[in-house]
């Protein structure tokens, strides 16, 4: 049996999914820990039902066989004695490792935050039929259908600016932020080839982008914050017809999941600072200086 650990927030969930749907498409006995994860995580939970998702879910009893982590007193002297017997293997490297998707038996605690997990058709296939629902389904607020109409008629472009958790001091180290110029040298690359294009702004630094992004071609997007937010800004991102992505999961699915042969995906050319992340630049991607 495998079992992926359920962590992080709604981009980096998406990544442990579709890594459960490829090993399943591999004749795999895949589940996932949906709480594990989130013990020492006071701000994220699974979110992965704001999709309707459903999976297989591991119990306690499967993850601590899998992690040889019983308490009991006669286990614990065993583990003193002749070491634990774990099948936990954690991502070290951000590149794409191709042994596993030919374990038997693992629990993975990672990312996985490349698309060369889930490169077969049948893997696509199932990972868009997940996450590609109709907006109806998505979408409740007279906002969210505002800004989607507006999105789908114009040569609309999703800009992600994520700040506020890469500038405090727990993770300012380990991610960059990408800088004004990024954007700025992104938006005139979209324009030399799309001179009509609107900029939709999804962003947790409003004020921010409100500074920094002017002009009539510039929308702030502010939608009513409540449950499933995070999904439906998702839905409206990938709805956009190009994409200025942040080195952020949450944008790299929002431009994934839009198909269009033409689209275009600018994104950071460095992703973070402790790990090569080489393999979470898709074919479609094109490079900006950050």
């Amino acid at each position: 049996m495998i079992i992926i650990q359920l962590k992080g927030g709604l981009g980096n969930q998406m990544f442990q999914y579709a890594l459960y749907i490829a090993l399943k498409n591999r004749g795999k006995t895949v589940k996932i820990d949906d709480e594990t994860g989130f013990v020492n995580d006071k701000l994220r939970t699974p979110v992965l039902a704001g999709y309707g998702i459903d999976y297989d879910k591991a119990t306690k009893e499967e993850v601590v066989a899998l992690t040889d982590s019983k308490m009991d007193i006669i286990s614990r002297i065993r583990r003193k004695l002749t070491g634990r017997k774990t099948f936990r293997i954690d991502e070290v490297s951000g590149r794409f490792d191709p042994k596993i998707l030919e374990l038997e038996n693992a629990y993975l605690v990672g990312y996985w935050q490349s698309d060369k997990y889930f490169s077969q058709e049948s893997d696509i296939r199932d990972i868009r039929h997940a996450f590609e629902k109709r907006p109806q389904e998505l979408m409740s607020d007279a906002v969210s259908w505002s800004v989607l109409q507006q999105i789908e008629c114009c040569e609309s472009v999703s800009l992600h600016v994520r700040r506020t958790d890469y500038i405090d001091a727990q993770h300012k180290h380990v991610h960059n932020l990408c800088s004004e110029k990024y954007y700025k040298d992104a938006v005139n690359k979209i324009l030399q080839e799309y001179p009509d294009a609107v900029f939709f702004i999804f962003t947790d630094d409003k004020e921010w982008c409100k500074e920094h992004f002017k002009g009539p071609n510039f929308n702030v997007v502010e939608l009513e914050e409540g449950e499933g937010t995070d999904i439906a800004e998702m839905m409206l991102m990938s709805r956009c017809k190009h994409h200025i992505i942040a080195n952020s999961s949450f944008s790299w699915w929002a431009a994934w999941l839009n198909d269009a042969p033409d689209k275009l995906v600018l994104a950071p050319s460095k992703w973070i600072n402790n790990k090569d992340m080489d393999d979470v630049y898709t074919d479609r991607m094109t490079k900006i200086a950050i």
